[in-house]
């Protein structure tokens, strides 16, 4: 796992059978290295790296379009680092117009993630469970599709097209701007924030057979938190949790702080926390010291 030497095979040719294998693929966001190194460990078979967890593990703020691309791909660069599995990375709406986005699907190509999402939102763009969107025309974003489409070098590189439309102008227009997603060529469809499980229906109904879909559970949100069953039987192939990670973090660090400012140290809270062996032992220090006895030349 997160092997420092890497290793062998190509993780977008996995992604992509892993998203025609039957059931639902589960992809838990990762907001920085060590989230995405505990997914892997945890024995997911694909990593989430989630923009609403990137902007608050980087600056402390909401999603609402603070990043910019190249820290987000700074962020993809690193965490794809630290794992073997295959990272699909939020992509927001590609930081400009077409010919950003022909430069940003290189620069996240480069940093070795399998698969990118793009949103059709109005910059700033927002987290999709906020209200206050705004989208683009359908055919601007038909346009940034082909782009980044035609940008990709490696044919293997999985895009996602998200539309955030539905909130704006009604689910009618969301999904027939995600079949023209998938006519400009987009690989995966994501109609984002349905907020009822008839809703939720139609996607599946609808969109079935015109490309694989994505469900965003997003911890919170929006759409009716549905069982992963239900959610198979629609036939969803992605199925994203984006935030947990990030909240049970959240939850660990105040129970932790709330310790140290009763008792004045940690003592207390230490029965629940790894151990720091256990700890240096999950960020990969034994691997380290076999590496250094293979190469210090002694």
């Amino acid at each position: 796992m997160g092997n420092l030497l890497g290793t062998a095979g190509t993780p977008r040719k996995r992604l992509r059978e892993l998203l025609t294998a039957g059931p639902p693929l589960v992809a838990p966001g990762a907001y920085d290295a060590l989230s995405a190194r505990l997914v892997e460990q945890a024995g997911f078979d694909v990593v989430y790296m989630t923009g609403f967890g990137t902007t608050a593990s980087l600056i402390g703020r909401p999603d609402v379009g603070l990043l910019s691309g190249a820290e987000m791909i700074d962020n993809a660069t690193r965490i794809v680092s630290a794992v073997d599995v295959p990272v699909i990375a939020d992509a927001d709406t590609g930081y400009g117009n077409a010919i950003n986005v022909v430069r940003t699907v290189r620069a996240y190509e480069q940093a070795g993630v399998a698969a990118i999402h793009l949103e059709d939102q109005v910059m700033p763009k927002k987290c999709g469970h906020m209200s206050g969107k705004a989208v683009i025309s359908r055919e601007e974003m038909v346009g940034k599709i082909a782009a980044a489409a035609a940008a990709r070098r490696d044919p293997d590189f999985v895009l996602i097209a998200r539309t955030d439309a539905a909130a704006v102008h009604g689910l009618d227009d969301a999904l027939g701007r995600a079949k023209a997603y998938a006519d400009a060529g987009a690989d995966v469809l994501f109609v984002e924030a349905p907020t009822s499980e008839e809703s939720i229906e139609r996607v599946a109904t609808e969109l079935r057979g015109v490309a694989p879909l994505v469900f965003n559970w997003a911890e919170g949100g929006r759409t009716p938190p549905l069982p992963l069953s239900r959610i198979a039987d629609l036939g969803f192939s992605l199925v994203l949790y984006p935030i947990g990670t990030l909240l049970a973090a959240t939850a660990g660090i105040r129970s932790l702080l709330d310790v140290i400012r009763r008792d004045g140290t940690p003592t207390a809270a230490l029965p629940g926390v790894p151990t720091f062996d256990e700890f240096t032992t999950l960020i990969g220090l034994p691997e380290v010291s076999e590496l250094e006895q293979r190469f210090s030349g002694e």
